[in-house]
């Protein structure tokens, strides 16, 4: 979307970062670090606990958010076509499920979906 005002200043969206709620925001980045090789990019306050961290690979970003006992309710049988918070558009993605492929985090086989897109399913620690 690009939007111009009548000055002539163009204003354009650039990305936009899924947010996460997390018990525990530390353990969560490191899950996202360890499993599926994102960077912490930024965390406050500077020595855990930490109330929020940003976490990036290539040009995805998820940012996480402190909430303590946060229980992610199981919506599944609400919608069982599929339910994502995040969907990442990837490169290379035969390759990234490779390293993956048999984790317990892993939901669905790569597979190629009705509408064309080669996908997999992942459920980070707090659903």
């Amino acid at each position: 979307m690009t939007t111009s005002l009548r000055e002539g200043t163009r204003i354009r969206i650039r990305s936009a970062a899924p947010t996460f709620l997390a018990p525990d925001v530390a353990a969560t980045a490191r899950w996202y670090v360890e499993k599926l090789g994102f960077i912490l990019a930024g965390h406050f306050p500077a020595q855990e606990p930490y109330l929020y961290a940003s976490l990036e690979r290539d040009a995805g970003e998820v940012m996480l958010l402190n909430l303590a006992d946060y229980e992610k309710p199981d919506l599944s049988a609400r919608r069982p076509a599929g339910l994502w918070d995040a969907y990442f558009r990837t490169e290379g993605v035969t390759a990234l499920y490779e390293t993956v492929k048999g984790k317990e985090f892993v939901k669905t086989p790569l597979d190629r979906r009705p509408y064309g897109d080669l996908e997999f399913e992942v459920r980070d620690p707090n659903g």
